[in-house]
């Protein structure tokens, strides 16, 4: 028995996010196999009927972690706590990086909205974030094969490849594991009321129903999908296509999320064929909801964030029988067409879209093949089994072969700075002055207070 310690930057509430769900997906089943686990968010804790002992502690309080990391033996993290926690980037605890969403790429396309002088910030801040964890940690997990290819150059410009690390592992397994995001090892099952058929206004039993499984974010394709839509329905009235989330419980809303509700009313579409929930579906209610859809969707553009992108909804649709069109480029894309999974469609085509979504829809045998492919390919993704090199790491906790007291002589390069604490506050602060003047710093205050 190991104790671990699992710490997520989002929230641990009824409505969680990708993140959230995979930490405590990895905290329940640690806790399944003899482990003992303490779930740590830097934002809140307030689940209604914690699985795990769940703790908040606000990044920077350096007394608060200590207390965690000193209990622990294995310290698995996301994001950024290597740069929040001095403790944590200092300890001498076995230490997992769980980098299965690049944040440095994903923060390429959330920051477009914002002024060029913060975008610019934040991307260096998430890249330096992770070059510090990519040099510190014991191990380091990814969530696909294209995404471990790509952190193998990271990580040998950051000197980890190196012939302590080589010497007995050859592949770096060792190092870098593949651990995509899994699924729970049941299906979903009906439940009446609790889903969206009879209770969503626009959808009843007769409906088909496409299901968008999660938020709506810039890197994300909503516009063409409900043009598609416009179109489709010509040919199959009964269409609808339904946004499980627009509101990130961590993230403040996008600007994509207007663009896509002022799409569907110009087209006359919304509130009928394309119907948006303003909220964000509690954790343990989403299955309801997926398993009364008839195919699941995802629309994105193409760029590099597409390249090394894991959508976690794709797999939301694998855990409720769900045949799926999906937009070329991503990693999901090749599993869908190499597996018969759906329809994959390029990007940006309204057109092919639409004659994807009829195609989906449908009842024919063609569907029913892509239902009996997407249950077997199910089995290799639920958790138990895409988190056997965390099992195995945390039945045997070790040091990198390349370990150093301290963890500052792990890899090369200059450290990143502090994202907690009041010497970061000094600093954005002095930042968004001189980019946004002090009208911009009051906005910012306003809306911090507002979240609070």
């Amino acid at each position: 028995m190991t104790r671990v310690l699992i710490i997520t930057g989002d929230p641990l509430a009824a409505a969680m996010a990708g993140p959230a769900i995979r930490a405590l997906n990895m905290a329940l089943t640690l806790q399944g196999a003899g482990h003992e686990v303490r779930l740590v968010s830097t934002t809140r804790a307030e689940h209604p009927a914690p699985p795990v002992p769940m703790f908040a502690v606000t990044a920077g309080d350096e007394r608060g972690i200590a207390v965690h990391e000193r209990w622990a033996e294995v310290v698995l993290f996301q994001g950024y706590a290597t740069t929040q926690f001095r403790t944590i980037a200092r300890t001498d605890r076995m230490l997992i990086a769980d980098a299965y969403d690049p944040m440095h790429l994903e923060m390429l396309e959330q920051g477009r909205e914002l002024p060029p002088a913060t975008w610019a910030l934040r991307v260096a801040t998430a890249r330096d974030a992770l070059n510090d964890q990519l040099r510190r940690a014991d191990l380091v997990l990814c969530a696909s094969e294209r995404q471990r290819l790509f952190y193998l150059g990271q990580i040998a410009g950051l000197g980890r490849l190196n012939p302590a690390t080589y010497a007995t592992d050859g592949d770096l397994r060792g190092l870098l594991a593949v651990v995509p995001f899994g699924l729970e090892p049941s299906p979903p099952v009906a439940d009446a009321g609790q889903g969206m058929r009879g209770a969503v206004p626009g959808i009843d039993a007769d409906s088909r129903v496409l299901i968008w499984g999660g938020g709506v974010y810039s890197w994300f394709d909503p516009l063409t999908l409900i043009r598609a839509v416009g179109i489709a329905r010509e040919l199959e009235p009964r269409i609808r296509l339904f946004f499980l989330g627009t509101r990130h419980p961590g993230v403040d809303e996008m600007g994509i999320v207007r663009e896509a509700f002022d799409v569907a009313t110009s087209l006359g579409l919304e509130g009928r064929e394309v119907i948006f929930n303003d909220t964000w579906v509690p954790y343990d209610r989403r299955g309801a909801y997926l398993v009364e859809a008839d195919a699941g969707v995802s629309t994105h553009h193409v760029h590099v964030e597409t390249t090394f992108s894991f959508r976690t909804r794709i797999l939301d649709y694998l855990w409720a029988g769900l045949p799926m069109v999906v937009t070329e480029g991503d990693g999901f894309a090749d599993l869908v067409e190499v597996e018969g999974l759906g329809i994959v469609v390029p990007a940006n085509d309204a057109d092919a879209l639409a004659d994807a979504l009829v195609r989906v829809l449908a009842d024919s045998p063609e569907v029913e093949t892509w239902r009996a492919n997407v249950a077997r390919v199910r089995e290799r993704f639920v958790w138990q089994v895409v988190l056997q090199p965390v099992l195995d790491a945390v039945a045997a906790p070790r040091r990198a072969a390349d370990a150093t007291a301290g963890r500052d002589g792990m890899g090369v390069g200059a450290r990143a700075v502090r994202t907690a604490g009041f010497g970061h506050t000094v600093r954005m602060t002095l930042h968004h002055l001189r980019a946004e003047g002090i009208t911009g710093v009051t906005s910012r205050v306003r809306k911090r207070f507002a979240r609070d």
